[in-house]
């Protein structure tokens, strides 16, 4: 599914293609192996120019495809880190500690030269590889329908992948993980990156995925929230819940956490069938 640029997967057999469902001609995959070994991570650094999170699944994804219209969509861990910023500039919008970055970079000490500098946050906006030649998305103002999603309807497939994982050199946390669940009628993807840096900030960024069987029609609707982690902290302080717990809960953060980007765009496959 991924696209050429995308590094080569590492299978110890062919067992490992991952499991999947067949629902109204879109077919859904999941696969989940374990944490990449010494050999595929030295290979993933050399492509990617930076070297990967501390917890990196090279191996694991997800993807959506209607074979009919030849459209897909996949979610790796490659792709999602080759989209992270390799300049240093989108941590420098950030007041970040300057003893964090030096602890940071004692991690990777020995390549550190080769592949300073960057963003070590590992901040992605990632929103999916799309299968080559598949039918573009446009612009739309058709957010995903949620109303609809809270309906009690059967799942008949779910499966959550986490992508990557770091722990910010013990100064937070970092992480890149999918949810997909397959209804009757329609799917949710959600692929989310979380980032705590203690003292500086939270980020969440959201890329959801809907897709609606019956009419083939298909929304990506990626929203991304931010906030200073002493604002968030004060919010935290007045409620009587686990505070340690809350700065590890994405889903409540993200209701406290103000909207900075948000785009939406929709394509229908049946249209290209």
């Amino acid at each position: 599914m991924a696209t050429s640029d995308s590094i080569s997967a590492h299978f110890p057999s062919p067992a490992d293609a991952g499991k999947s469902i067949r629902q109204k001609g879109f077919k859904i995959t999941t696969r989940k192996l374990p944490i990449l070994k010494a050999a595929p991570i030295e290979e993933m650094t050399s492509k990617l120019g930076i070297a990967p999170p501390e917890m990196i699944f090279g191996d694991n994804s997800v993807s959506i495809e209607h074979e009919a219209s030849g459209w897909g969509i996949s979610f790796n861990a490659f792709d999602a880190l080759n989209v992270v910023d390799k300049t240093g500039e989108a941590m420098l919008k950030v007041a970040y500690s300057k003893e964090w970055q030096k602890n940071r970079e004692k991690v990777h000490e020995g390549i550190k030269e080769v592949v300073k500098p960057f963003d070590w946050s590992y901040s992605t906006d990632y929103k999916g590889t799309v299968l080559a030649d598949s039918p573009a998305f446009k612009p739309s103002s058709t957010s995903v329908p949620f109303e609809l999603l809270k309906r009690p309807d059967p799942i008949l497939f779910f499966d959550e992948v986490m992508l990557y994982e770091d722990e910010l050199a013990d100064n937070g946390i970092a992480m890149l993980s999918i949810k997909i669940r397959v209804m009757p009628a329609r799917l949710l993807l959600l692929c989310r990156f979380f980032m705590r840096l203690d003292d500086v900030v939270f980020r969440v960024r959201d890329t959801r995925v809907f897709v609606e069987f019956s009419t083939g029609e298909v929304i990506r609707e990626y929203v991304a929230r931010e906030e200073e982690f002493k604002t968030v902290r004060k919010k935290l302080a007045i409620t009587r819940e686990d505070v340690p717990a809350l700065m590890r809960d994405a889903n409540k953060l993200s209701e406290l956490l103000p909207i900075v980007d948000k785009s939406v765009e929709n394509l229908n496959v049946l249209a290209q069938s």
